[in-house]
């Protein structure tokens, strides 16, 4: 297999919290391994809580795994020192969710989309000025709006600002943690065509955070499906969506809403209960207390996350068992 130009193995990212019971440990990522290639886009999908945007972060090494590696084009992030950290940043960039909070206010817009280029190569102000052009052509925004401020711009403007900045630096991987959810929806769809034809122009590799399953369908390669921190189901995204074989990446896809009512979808899988706080994880597989399948196996034994047939893997023991996943869904 051709080396990919992110990967993480055995992820785990756990913090000390202080309880009414006294000090304990919160564990928001366990065991998380996944491999990005390049010129691809990679999902990554959950509900809220489930470790997604803590993965970021460890891929962007804001965040140090309390263990397992992150690897960027074979080099493993932990052992850089703060220069070669810095150099690598050029290379690894992140458009986040929310640009309003993301971006300075008391900066101009033509500042803002400038700034890792004085950073990283101390540039002359003539430089910048062309620089500054050059991003407010590519993401789609008038030359008008460099002297403006965030507060300034409509919600889809300010987002075009974060993504100019991203690529400031001609990066070769974006981490976009939700990047359109705070948006309206029809701004949503402008943002990405953006992001789909920065992708095309620039090579660009894109790892994909989101809750939206539409979006991640359309847009993603290999899609990873997060909950309580562990990823339960991953691989092609088509057969991740047309065949899943974990009961919660079916409890997903059943519940997305779909255009034409009655019209074909996957079966309905409801899971019973809400979801296990990770200061108190289940033993065994994490989603056997809600889960429609769960035998006795399941809530002493954690499941690998092996290949199936379908060319995805999945975290279940019953991820082969036809039989018992029909007769589930049947019964839900």
């Amino acid at each position: 297999m051709p080396t990919p130009i992110l990967e993480a193995e055995s992820l785990v990212k756990s913090y000390r919290v202080r309880t009414p019971s006294g000090p304990a440990r919160l564990t928001a990522v366990n065991d998380v391994s996944l491999r990005v290639e390049a010129g691809t886009t990679y999902g990554i999908v959950g509900e809220s809580g489930c470790g997604k945007s803590t993965t970021a972060k460890l891929l962007l090494n804001l965040e140090r795994p309390t263990s397992g590696t992150v690897r960027f084009d074979g080099v493993d992030l932990a052992q850089l020192d703060r220069r070669r950290m810095r150099e690598l940043r050029r290379d690894l960039q992140v458009v986040f969710q929310d640009p309003f909070a993301s971006l300075n206010g008391r900066m101009t817009i033509g500042e803002l989309i400038t700034e890792p280029l004085r950073v990283h190569r101390r540039s002359s102000r003539a430089t910048l000025d062309r620089d500054a052009e050059e991003l407010l052509e590519l993401v789609g925004l008038p030359l008008a709006v460099r002297d403006r401020h965030p507060r300034q711009l409509s919600g889809g403007q300010r987002q075009r600002v974060a993504i100019a900045r991203a690529i400031a630096l001609r990066p070769r991987v974006i981490i976009c943690d939700e990047p359109v959810s705070a948006l309206d929806v029809s701004v949503q769809a402008q943002i990405l065509n953006l992001l789909v034809a920065l992708q095309r122009e620039l090579g660009l590799t894109y790892v994909f955070i989101s809750h939206d399953l539409a979006l991640v369908r359309h847009l993603c390669t290999r899609t990873a499906v997060m909950y309580l921190g562990d990823l339960v189901e991953e691989g092609p995204t088509d057969a991740v969506f047309s065949d899943p074989r974990h009961p919660y990446t079916q409890m997903l896809l059943s519940a997305a809403p779909v255009p034409v009512p009655h019209s074909d979808r996957p079966e309905r899988v409801k899971p019973t209960g809400e979801v296990p706080s990770p200061l108190r994880r289940p033993a065994g597989c994490p989603f056997h207390p809600r889960c429609p399948l769960a035998q006795e196996i399941c809530r002493t034994t954690v499941p690998a996350l092996r290949e199936t047939a379908g060319g995805n893997r999945a975290a279940c023991h019953f991820a082969e068992d036809a039989d018992l996943r029909a007769g589930a869904a049947a019964r839900a």
